[in-house]
């Protein structure tokens, strides 16, 4: 459907969050948030991979009740394929806003997920957003978009994880502010697992334990531990029914490594918490903590 963007009738209702995403938060981050988006601050969320940044926005434009756009960056994303092109329709040449742009005119928050993916030239078309003159040059069409009140950029990326090339620009990072996210303490995660895995708090405190040694390994044969997200797809398939030797495996072990030695040592780190029996006598099987 062609759509003219300048219709001022135009919604952005299909973005918006409709229901309550869990999120169970760790710290004061949820107050900050709050605070930042009372003046519309760029904001970065920093933190390592599936530990809950893009539950944390999506929460937060749920408990804001505005429409949220999300943008999953990548090296192959250029400059027009956030902000619009001409393209050719059944009337001619047309204009099409972007994802960026039509939060920039329309008043929603933007998020643009991993943004250190995207090459610099790319991002740089960010930076009159990020200060006081809030706006987006759309060159192609000769056109300034002043950005709605409601609008909000916000970007994440994970520093521990990007090579010094891909690293964020000082130039760029100096525009934001920032929250820094890392995995919740133990008590926490296991309770977040146990809700969102559907698994006995018990399996979650075990996955957790496991979780926890894997992350010592960090920068000594894993570029990364084992995630939140990672336990809460081993509880899922504990809870169905599979093995936790073999959820573990599955979720785990054979996705963070191809290194034989060191997935022999995350197999040494399940077997050390669990015990099959446990799942004989019912605990893991489809039970809500």
């Amino acid at each position: 459907m062609n759509r003219k963007r300048s219709d001022v009738s135009f919604s952005l209702d299909s973005y918006l969050v409709r229901e309550e995403p869990f999120y169970r938060p760790a710290r004061n981050e949820v107050s900050l948030y709050e605070h930042a988006y009372v003046h519309r601050l760029p904001l970065v969320l920093k933190g390592p991979t599936g530990c809950g940044k893009t539950r944390f926005i999506e929460y937060m434009a749920w408990r804001l009740n505005k429409p949220l756009i999300t943008i999953a960056c990548n090296e192959d994303m250029t400059a027009s394929d956030l902000v619009g092109r001409y393209l050719l329709d059944a009337s001619g040449t047309a204009w099409h806003d972007g994802p960026l742009t039509l939060a920039v005119r329309h008043g929603a928050i933007c998020y643009l997920d991993e943004v250190v993916e995207a090459r610099q030239d790319t991002t740089v078309i960010i930076h009159p957003l990020t200060d006081s003159r809030r706006i987006l040059p759309l060159d192609k069409k000769g056109e300034v978009v002043h950005a709605h009140p409601d609008f909000q950029l916000v970007v994440s990326y994970n520093p521990g994880y990007q090579s010094r090339s891909k690293d964020m620009k000082a130039s760029t990072r100096q525009r934001f502010a920032a929250l820094e996210f890392h995995y919740p303490e133990a008590a926490v995660e296991a309770q977040i697992v146990a809700r969102e895995a559907g698994v006995c708090l018990e399996t979650a405190v075990c996955l957790v334990g496991v979780a926890s040694r894997s992350r010592t390994l960090k920068n000594q044969g894993l570029d990364e531990g084992i995630s939140t997200r990672m336990l809460i797809y081993a509880g899922m398939l504990i809870a169905s029914g599979i093995s936790p030797a073999d959820s573990c495996a599955m979720t785990m072990t054979h996705a963070l490594t191809d290194d034989p030695q060191m997935a022999l040592a995350l197999h040494g780190f399940i077997a050390a918490y669990f015990d099959d029996s446990v799942v004989e006598q019912g605990c893991c099987v489809g039970v809500q903590a």
